[in-house]
């Protein structure tokens, strides 16, 4: 019997959510999955590698990426969606902000919304949530994939999130969406200089009295690769110390591309954290 999203955050661990770009032009691995079967094979390799969550993408959010219509997203999800859904038992996250997107995702059996703009860029998303029932999490980010890395600028990063995220859970409920439906996410590299990236890390507790789940996507990022100097290919260890990091400082989510390394990490880290959490 497959578990919901509320039954697997009731087991207090870490889930893993695996990355799916659908997208031939994603930072790390653009191309890789743009074919279904490709994709639907990587899914359900993620799955074996202990995914509690897949998070499925169409459209390119790397700094500087180009906007696609949702007719193309529509056109690269739903083949998998078809495919995929009858072979898994794990819930589905569209990464989306279009809600003509989302709506033809939901309809097909996903039943998270992973939206970068948290419900600011389309005015029918909040709708297409409260009559789904969709979870739906809400993301930081400064300005647009397009100029999102132009300078960011903050006072107390930390701080600015934080009354970021009081106004669109305000938004959110006010729209019809139960506040348990809500996850955050800090948005890390979404208009973020390293700095800012290291610093909500360190700082994630933070956003605990919000009272909701926190979702954390480090991967291969390139505030990573600069601080190292590597690749996106070579990150593996510094977006391992990342999700520990994230891990301990109370994530209940991480988004990952690296699957079956990550859920070794994130037991491990659990493991010192519940020790923490019980002392």
């Amino acid at each position: 019997m497959p578990k919901t999203f509320d039954e697997l955050l009731n087991e207090e661990r870490t889930l893993i959510m695996g990355i799916l770009n659908v997208t031939p032009d994603s930072f790390s691995d653009g191309g890789e999955f743009l074919s279904p079967k490709a994709a639907v094979d990587r899914a359900l390799q993620m799955v074996e590698e202990g995914a509690d969550i897949l998070d499925m993408g169409g459209e390119s959010s790397r700094p500087g990426a180009e906007p696609v219509t949702a007719e193309q997203e529509i056109a690269r999800l739903l083949p998998v969606l078809q495919e995929l859904t009858p072979q898994i038992s794990v819930p589905i996250s569209v990464d989306t902000y279009k809600s003509a997107v989302a709506e033809a995702c939901l309809v097909l059996g996903a039943s998270i919304i992973n939206d970068i703009s948290a419900l600011r860029f389309d005015e029918s998303m909040a709708a297409v949530a409260e009559k789904c029932k969709a979870q739906v999490v809400l993301m930081h980010m400064k300005g647009t994939p397009r100029d999102m890395q132009c300078a960011p600028d903050y006072g107390d990063v930390t701080a600015e999130i934080n009354t970021f995220f009081e106004e669109r859970i305000e938004y959110a409920t006010s729209s019809g969406i139960e506040r348990s439906r809500l996850i955050l996410d800090p948005g890390i590299g979404f208009g973020k200089s390293p700095v800012h990236n290291f610093t909500i890390l360190r700082d994630l507790r933070r956003f605990s009295d919000l009272g909701l789940p926190l979702m954390v996507g480090p991967s291969r990022k390139s505030f990573i690769g600069m601080t190292l100097d590597l690749p996106e290919s070579e990150r593996l260890e510094g977006t391992s110390a990342s999700v520990t990091a994230a891990v301990l400082n109370g994530a209940d989510i991480v988004r990952v591309h690296d699957v079956k390394e990550m859920k070794r990490v994130v037991t491990i880290a659990d493991s010192i954290h519940r020790i923490g959490a019980e002392a």
